[in-house]
């Protein structure tokens, strides 16, 4: 698939066809800071039509509600959507009329609607108009003409993509489409024919590249702290996800409950399906209880949910693994496309948009299976079980009353919170629908669209899987900020975690969920409580942890990903499989070469998690050797025999800081015993620990602070600054461990920390922590400058940041005799020596006397 062309033509035309229909709409007096008088008889001097006129009252009172920039983006936005839809539609024969819109036999851009117009075959065509367009030779308005009904015809059997046509849409039908640089033969011409043939996942990359220019304008936003809105929620997180991705977590969800009950299906193609390692005794007897009621499952019962289904892209690979099972059972393809469709797949999403794809992608796919799809659809007898949240749009509960206001209260706000919302069940919910004929505020469609999500919402699934939308918290508008603090504590941080909880809340309790997520749930301190519930109440069956690049077209260096499938039970001592598809941390693998790894097992682990429960915060650290989870079995953690202190914070360095050649030497206090020893002095300079550049053992002696009379100025200025502090304690902390003998490393490294001692005399700062020991400080010294740690740190603290907790949580076991520690106490006192005098050699150090060379 050339990506590159469907990403250029994708952008292109959004700009063209927003500065068409805006163009149209100027030609009838319809601008972004114009007057827009609805009651007009003409324009630029020419009569409108009754048609027209209706037409383009309704375009004023959309750009009433929603904004001129809105609706030109809708328009624009809803022709690329016909017209891609159409492109495939004849690209692979599926138009009814068998007459191409854009093409003819050679693919070249020349309509075969247009030469062979007076054959086509369309309900409520009008002949004797289309013969006086020919004999004028007005193509263009004879192409519109046959466009449009073309669209209108395809109403009936896709009703959710193909709207009526006749309304604000016609009015702003784009001009000059038969011009040879139009967006149509753009389309016709620089997007390969074979990348349109039965690769329904050319709409998803098409309208995630459409959205490119929306998505770069939301993030800039935000670096102006401008938060998401629920309007733009849709182009901040939409993300294509990688076709082999998909597969991986459709294979080894849905295949493996087919798999496990049924027996693996010989003709199928699963690349991607990972074998189930060898498994304990007890495990083995789990594991049959599940399968026993796996095996009674028939093709038609399972249920299937996309709660995120974006274009459809897992829903079409789910359903193209679905109908390898139904053959398997008998079934013909014919049926089995529509059992799937009607019985079996269920998706949802925020964005209409999306919707429509999905929609659109799976009836496409249906349709390869089954010729009389379409004419089914438009009966009623094939409608695919989907939803969006702004369909239902805005309402008023003011009106309503019993069971449909409790309905509609479940739904405020729906359309920024989407899929995770949660629904309750209402008694006589079914007898208030059947009496409910409309209110003010809230109308029959409107309740119509909401009970379709409530009871796609209100089930219980067998396989839930999804790519959820990423979103940090501080990209989240305040309302949707307050919902996810409120429904989902323990994973607020971001929208992926939100949905890693709620797909275990919408799969059945012995379901299978898999997911593609940001990897940050698995060791950052944020998501412990997530941590906490998933490996105490759920089994990880299997994990690719996919590092960097997994989603090329972010061009991230940051998005580490991993995708996962979880069994929605625990079973105790499992042991599941985690591939990690990376060589090194930070390097960037290719998604082919991720993928093959995965077939290979190139790195492959067998891990039963009880095991991350043993490591402090429970990190997924899925690599690390039994050694290394032993050191915490046996291990006492540092925090339990030593001090880790966070210091001083001045709240205004530039007042209360110099580096120490800007004072006098005589002035500054050195060697000072504790802080009742400073308190008794006249002295206004003490030396201070601020961190600094990565240097082990000893260094980055060069600041002091303004201590005099007990650091009275700087608690003053706290108390003036922050008034709402009774005491300055909060950020004047731990004083009783001033001046005293540590160890210390920088609250924040580039690379790798760094611990280096501090003989007694210094105040430490918020960004120098410190560790103090007075039995064990230079073992502890030791311990923290290895290799070992800087492993443990990887995992306990994965950020740049090293706070005081994480080195608390470092597991130490002492040598079994005392000669062993003094001899390594020793060589850490040589290594203490040896960079102090490497410090001392410059005239940055207070303790300079001459350069070693000189």
């Amino acid at each position: 698939m050339n990506k590159t062309a469907i990403k250029n033509f994708a952008i292109g035309a959004r700009v063209s066809l927003i500065s068409a229909v805006t163009q149209r709409a100027y030609e009838y007096e319809i601008t972004k800071d114009g007057e827009n008088t609805a009651a007009l008889d003409q324009v630029s001097g020419r009569p409108l039509t009754p048609t027209e006129k209706s037409q383009r009252s309704q375009l004023i009172a959309r750009i009433n509600e929603k904004g001129f920039d809105n609706v030109m983006e809708e328009a624009a936005y809803t022709w690329f959507n016909r017209f891609t839809a159409l492109r495939y539609m004849e690209v692979n024969g599926y138009l009814p009329t068998r007459i191409k819109v854009f093409s003819n036999e050679s693919d070249e851009f020349k309509p075969e609607i247009l030469s062979q117009a007076l054959d086509v075959e369309i309900e409520g065509l009008d002949k004797s108009y289309i013969v006086d367009l020919i004999d004028a030779q007005d193509n263009e308005t004879l192409y519109k003409y046959l466009l449009i009904a073309q669209c209108n015809a395809l109403n009936k059997g896709l009703p959710e993509l193909f709207e009526q046509i006749g309304g604000w849409t016609e009015l702003l039908f784009p001009r000059n489409l038969l011009r040879e640089d139009s967006v149509i033969a753009r389309m016709v011409k620089d997007i390969p024919q074979q990348d349109w043939q039965d690769q329904v996942q050319i709409i998803g990359w098409l309208y995630q590249y459409y959205n490119s220019e929306p998505k770069d304008k939301v993030f800039a936003n935000l670096k102006k702290n401008i938060k998401i809105s629920k309007d733009d929620i849709p182009a901040a997180t939409q993300l294509f996800t990688p076709d082999w991705i998909v597969r991986y977590m459709v294979e080894n969800s849905l295949g493996r409950l087919w798999a496990e009950g049924h027996g693996k299906i010989d003709s199928a193609d699963w690349k991607y399906y990972l074998e189930e390692a060898q498994q304990e005794e007890s495990v083995k007897a789990e594991l049959e209880k599940l399968r026993a009621e796996y095996a009674q499952i028939k093709p038609e019962q399972i249920k299937f949910l996309d709660p995120c289904m974006g274009s459809g892209h897992i829903l079409v690979y789910a359903f193209d693994l679905l109908m390898s099972i139904y053959t398997q059972q008998g079934w013909s393809e014919r049926d089995a496309a529509v059992s799937i469709i009607t019985k079996n797949l269920y998706g949802l999403d925020i964005d209409r948009r999306a919707y429509q794809l999905a929609y659109f992608s799976l009836m496409m796919k249906a349709r390869q299976y089954n010729r009389r799809l379409l004419s089914l659809s438009a009966e009623g007898a094939c409608t695919p079980n989907l939803a969006n949240f702004q369909d239902i749009g805005r309402f008023s509960t003011d009106m309503l009353t019993g069971e449909i206001a409790q309905l509609a209260g479940q739904f405020e706000n729906c359309d920024t919170y989407g899929s995770l919302i949660d629904v309750q069940e209402i008694q006589g919910l079914d007898e208030a629908i059947d009496e409910f004929h409309g209110v003010i505020g809230f109308n029959a469609q409107q309740l119509e669209r909401m009970m379709q999500l409530y009871k796609i919402l209100s089930q219980r699934y067998d396989v839930v899987c999804t790519n959820p939308p990423y979103m940090g918290g501080s990209g989240m508008n305040s309302t949707l900020s307050a919902f996810v603090k409120d429904k989902y504590p323990d994973s607020k941080s971001d929208l992926f975690a939100c949905f890693i909880e709620k797909c275990g809340k919408f799969a059945k309790a012995d379901g299978l969920y898999a997911m593609i997520t940001q990897h940050a749930w698995m060791f950052l301190s944020s998501y412990e409580g997530l941590r906490k519930m998933l490996l105490n109440h759920k089994s990880i069956i299997d994990m690719a942890h996919l590092g960097i690049g997994t989603f090329e077209d972010l061009n991230s260096k940051v998005v580490q990903s991993v995708s996962f499938v979880f069994c929605n039970n625990y079973i105790h001592s499992y042991l599941g499989r985690y591939d990690r598809l990376f060589e090194k941390q930070g390097l960037q693998e290719s998604n082919n070469d991720k993928a093959q790894w995965l077939i290979q097992g190139k790195h492959k682990f067998h891990v039963k998690q009880e095991n991350f429960s043993k490591i402090p915060g429970m990190p997924v650290a899925y690599w690390v050797s039994e050694n290394f989870v032993r050191a915490f079995e046996h291990g006492t953690l540092l925090g339990e025999i030593a001090d880790s202190k966070q210091g001083l914070a001045t709240t205004d360095n530039k007042r209360f800081l110099r580096l120490w050649f800007e004072i006098s030497y005589k002035d500054i206090m050195f060697n000072v015993d504790d802080i009742e020893s400073a308190a008794k002095t006249m002295a206004k300079w003490f030396p201070y620990n601020k961190g600094g550049e990565y240097r082990k053992w000893y260094g980055n002696n060069d600041y002091i602070v303004n201590y005099q009379d007990d650091g009275e100025e700087i608690k003053k200025n706290v108390l003036r600054k922050y008034t709402y502090l009774k005491t300055p304690d909060f950020v004047v902390k731990n004083t009783n461990y001033y001046f005293k003998e540590c160890f210390s490393w920088s609250l924040i490294s580039s690379s790798v920390a760094a611990f280096r001692y501090k003989e007694k005399g210094f105040i430490f700062d918020v960004a120098g922590m410190s560790c103090f020991s007075k039995n064990n400080l230079l073992y502890l010294l030791a311990l923290c400058n290895s290799n070992f740690v800087m492993k443990v740190l990887e995992i306990i603290a994965p950020t740049i940041n090293y706070q005081c907790g994480d080195i608390a949580n470092i597991p130490v076991i002492f040598p079994e005799s005392l000669d062993e520690k003094n001899h390594i106490e020793k060589m850490v006192k040589e290594s203490i020596n040896l960079c102090k005098i490497d410090w001392d050699s410059f005239e940055t150090s207070w303790d300079f006397e001459r350069h070693p060379l000189v």
